[in-house]
């Protein structure tokens, strides 16, 4: 693979607290003296790097792809039980055009509205109504699918990564996979390619 065919799709800037540490002009600098064309930027739960994101990516040269990395209520988004809301799934989502762009900015703002418990939350619901013209990935090992995995349940990942297919359509769920040297992002790899071979889902 040519560094012009890689594009960072899962990427924190600034605005990830705790988390990114991404400077966004420097970043989009980087990516254009890698030879690389377009990025995302990916923030946990925000949009608020999506203008001067947007700004700097276009002075640099490359395409910016706006994206988000969403926390999904394991029940619903009204939930708020300690034990069993306390924890929530990533998911990875990403603008495939205007039409996604509004339906992101929907979420988003919906998830701190409606669905906030300690992180802000959308859900299965949401999901359905506002997919359209959004790209989804399974996101790290905090996502549903790698967490299922982790726990031994093989059959529950599969569920969930056909529910994700239902949801956003084919060719528009992909199943991520990292390497970052982390034991459990290599415990459940060869898990995560057998689970996309099974399923026909594209990994990347």
């Amino acid at each position: 693979m040519q560094a012009e065919d890689f594009v960072h799709l899962h990427v924190h800037s600034e605005y990830s607290l705790l988390d990114g540490a991404c400077r966004l002009t420097k970043l989009c600098e980087q990516v254009r003296d890698y030879g690389q064309t377009a990025a995302a930027v990916t923030d946990h739960g925000n949009l608020y790097a999506a203008v001067v994101f947007y700004d700097a990516a276009k002075k640099a040269g490359i395409k910016p792809i706006i994206g988000c990395e969403v926390y999904v209520a394991q029940r619903t988004r009204f939930d708020r039980d300690a034990v069993l809301d306390g924890k929530s799934y990533h998911l990875i989502l990403l603008c495939e055009n205007e039409t996604g762009y509004r339906n992101l900015v929907k979420l988003v703002s919906l998830s701190n509205l409606e669905g906030f418990y300690k992180k802000p939350r959308v859900d299965l619901e949401l999901l359905r109504h506002y997919h359209t013209g959004l790209i989804c990935l399974s996101a790290c090992i905090a996502g549903e699918i790698p967490r299922r995995l982790l726990d031994g349940d093989f059959a529950a990942a599969k569920q969930a990564a056909l529910r994700y297919q239902e949801i956003f359509g084919a060719g528009n769920f992909f199943i991520e996979i990292q390497n970052h040297g982390i034991a459990e992002e290599r415990q459940v790899l060869p898990q995560l390619i057998r689970l996309s071979r099974e399923t026909g889902i594209p990994d990347e």
